[in-house]
């Protein structure tokens, strides 16, 4: 019977992840199959219930990652705790255990980054997203993080997770704050563009001949990529880790839940740089 695996989402045409698992599949020799498909919220659960014996593992992207966890039959601590699964792994007795692999992806892009997240640590946006990078920040045990919002309302899951960790964190206005020079770690969860002020900022402290210390700017954004921040932060000295690092670490997780091994990051990400190649 062949073994099957999909990302689901909507919109799904532009995702990576079968790119991604089917490289993983090649190095490890395995006949599996891994598709897209486009799936909304209502639908997940009547789409979920009727897949056969030889579904092993579903990836979850947006809309579903809240909606995931309502179809689980078990729930991991970290999903839970983030409110958001984006990995549902078939269980023998045909329910689903759902997990997440975001937040292990975010300590282990901004490791690979090399971040001083013993600094204080900026973080842009208050969604889904940066629940879960809060969440990683409180497993590396980072520095206090303030968290830029339009609206302190829009933060309040968010800052509801790094309080359930006992981490502090604290909501900040939409505005580059003194305080926000002595991060060591400025993580956008933001939109393309949404940081364009900031990015010259960056831009006019290089050009001025500010000091360059080596601080870390993690964008959750692949595409288009670079964004202007990230481009001006590289200018600048910075170190920039991107969404696609995020998107690989991430995979590599999903594929060590359903297949039992790890694969190497690096190849995740060439098959990924590949693909994005090839469409532009």
């Amino acid at each position: 019977m062949l073994t099957r695996c999909a990302v689901l989402g909507s919109p799904i045409a532009h995702s990576l992840s079968p790119v991604i698992h089917r490289a993983a599949y090649r190095q490890l020799g395995l006949d599996w199959e891994y598709t897209a498909h486009e799936v909304g919220e209502a639908e997940l659960p009547a789409y979920v219930g009727a897949l056969g014996p030889e579904w092993r593992g579903l990836s979850l992207t947006m809309p579903l990652k809240r909606a995931a966890l309502d179809v689980a039959t078990t729930v991991s601590d970290v999903a839970a705790t983030v409110g958001a699964a984006n990995t549902l792994i078939r269980r023998d007795d045909g329910g689903w255990d759902a997990d997440n692999t975001d937040v292990p992806g975010v300590v282990a892009t901004l490791r690979e980054a090399g971040a001083a997240v013993a600094a204080p640590v900026c973080v842009w946006g208050g969604g889904a997203t940066a629940a879960g990078v809060l969440a990683a920040l409180a497993f590396l045990e980072s520095g206090p993080v303030h968290v830029h919002v339009r609206s302190e309302a829009r933060a309040g899951a968010a800052l509801a997770v790094a309080a359930a960790l006992g981490h502090p964190a604290e909501p900040a206005p939409w505005a580059v704050l003194p305080a926000c020079a002595d991060a060591g770690v400025t993580v956008s969860t933001a939109p393309a563009g949404a940081l364009d002020e900031l990015s010259r900022q960056v831009a006019a402290g290089a050009a001025a001949g500010a000091e360059r210390p080596r601080r870390v700017l993690f964008d959750v954004v692949y595409d288009p990529w670079p964004t202007p921040v990230a481009a001006a932060w590289q200018a600048a000295g910075g170190v920039v880790a991107g969404g696609l690092d995020l998107l690989v670490h991430q995979a590599a997780g999903q594929l060590r839940l359903m297949t039992g091994a790890d694969v190497p990051a690096d190849l995740l990400r060439s098959a990924a740089l590949a693909a994005i190649g090839a469409r532009t």
